[in-house]
């Protein structure tokens, strides 16, 4: 599409109102996405693909034999009404012969270029609602005549200069309707809205009532034009449109959707060369049909949801014929395939908690260990240093394997030394070393972390904190120092 093109307006039937706009000066601009998208692009790209989707749709909404699918799908020549009956012949060799009278506009097949003319009685007659016998009322036949031949010409009219009458405008647009070759719902789709007309609500016992079935109406009713040709479903929707807005008025036009539908009726619904005879029983049908069409109009060109979804898929995804029962199942069976990926994520988020907090426990021993050999010669501290030494297999904090033993070498006679060397496990120099100096750390098992946790984190550990801790332990550390002192001299 074009940078900047223009959003088309809510009486045409545009194709997307996305607007992908590169132009900085249009960027402040609101842009308008339109959820038919993809159901366009499938319809205009893939025609066979999206006929298939959506008649599958249909048949499930409406009971259709064979031969009528057939129709529909335009496998078959419409059997209509009438067809073989020949007591109105005459009539409908008249209405035959005023047919072939074809103008550019007038009595041609539907073509875009006939709407762009026609949209211009459609415009002037949203502006002329309130007129009293509107569509009911005839104009006048010389304007009329006049008016027509200017729309088949392509002559520019200026319908807002008083020479044209509402009625006028009104009777042409019906005129134009009744002399398309076909209706503008076309042959083929007659018998669905036949069908559609007797869907009706089920008691809670399961028999069918004569309560109409409105949201099944509306629903078949999209489906339905979805298929049409594009410059039909144009034209309807803007003729729709109209008399919805034509009928909102009714207090001042005295024109209601019923009075609307038999007006329109014969022309955009009843088979060509057919009269009322032909129909019998399913005029009633029709009209009303008609009148809930105009009723609804305002629903009935938007795409049912799972249409969406299906044309959605068909370029994003992988399922292309989907049914609105089969969004069900996908909806389930999506949310079971997305469990093990929930789970894979849940694992490496744990595991990735796990390593963070090894982590933190790693640097805590570090500035643990540091702390306890920077801490003045006290019993606190011998104490601390024999439970670090209680594991000489441990490993220093941030290491992956075990160190080798230490080769045996001569004991120092210092007492101090002796505890050093145990738990560095590498000699050590007899002169006091500084307290700037940082001694590689050592890791210690789980049994000393927890002892070392009941004297509090040693970042947060004062002098007077340890005085305390001290004299509350004195007199343990002083049995403890006895022991170790005779233990050692033995040794010596």
């Amino acid at each position: 599409m074009a940078a900047g093109a223009p959003v088309s307006s809510g009486r045409s039937d545009a194709i997307c109102n996305f607007v992908i706009c590169n132009d900085s000066s249009l960027r402040s601009q609101p842009i308008i996405f339109n959820p038919d998208f993809f159901v366009e692009k499938l319809r205009h790209e893939k025609p066979e693909v999206f006929t298939e989707l959506v008649v599958s749709n249909i048949t499930r909404l409406i009971d259709l034999p064979g031969a009528e699918l057939a129709q529909l799908m335009g496998e078959e020549d419409p059997k209509l009404p009438g067809a073989n009956n020949t007591a109105s012949g005459f009539f409908r060799s008249l209405m035959s012969l005023k047919r072939k009278e074809k103008g550019v506009v007038f009595g041609s097949p539907l073509t875009e270029e006939g709407i762009a003319q026609v949209s211009q009685l459609i415009e002037y007659l949203h502006k002329n609602l309130r007129a009293e016998g509107l569509f009911r009322v005839p104009g006048n036949s010389i304007r009329q005549q006049i008016l027509k031949d200017a729309l088949n010409s392509g002559t520019d009219i200026d319908l807002d200069s008083g020479e044209f009458h509402s009625n006028d405008v009104a009777t042409l647009l019906k005129m134009f309707l009744g002399e398309l070759p076909e209706p503008l719902l076309t042959h083929k789709h007659f018998h669905a809205h036949l069908k559609i007309a007797d869907l009706t609500l089920f008691d809670e016992k399961g028999n069918k009532t004569s309560t109409p079935d409105k949201e099944r109406q509306i629903e078949a009713l999209q489906l339905l034009f979805l298929i049409l040709p594009a410059p039909n479903r144009s034209l309807l929707k803007l003729l729709l449109d109209l008399l919805y807005q034509t009928a909102k008025k009714q207090d001042k036009n005295k024109m209601s959707a019923h009075n609307l539908a038999l007006m329109f009726a014969p022309h955009i619904l009843w088979p060509r060369n057919v009269t009322a005879n032909d129909l019998q029983e399913n005029i009633t049908k029709l009209n009303n049909g008609v009148t809930f069409m105009i009723k609804h109009s305002q629903k009935l060109f938007k795409a049912p949801v799972y249409i969406r979804e299906c044309a959605r898929l068909h370029y994003l995804g992988s399922r292309a014929h989907t049914s609105k029962d089969d969004l069900d199942l996908l909806t389930s069976s999506g949310s079971k395939e997305l469990q093990p990926l929930k789970s894979q994520k849940r694992s490496r988020l744990d595991s990735c908690h796990q390593e963070e907090t090894q982590q933190r426990t790693e640097e805590a021993l570090k500035e643990l260990f540091r702390h306890v050999h920077n801490m003045p010669d006290s019993a606190k501290k011998k104490k601390l240093i024999r439970q670090f030494n209680k594991h000489p297999t441990a490993l220093t904090p941030g290491s992956d394997v075990p160190t080798s033993p230490a080769p045996r070498r001569t004991r120092s006679r210092s007492f101090s030394g002796l505890i050093k060397r145990k738990v560095l496990g590498t000699p050590v120099i007899l002169e006091r070393k500084s307290r700037d100096t940082t001694p590689e750390p050592v890791r210690v098992s789980k049994e000393n972390v927890q002892l070392l946790q009941k004297c509090g984190s040693p970042a947060h550990m004062s002098q007077a904190k340890l005085k305390s801790l001290e004299g509350q332990k004195e007199e343990s550390c002083r049995r403890m120092r006895t022991r170790l002192l005779s233990k050692d001299s033995s040794s010596l």
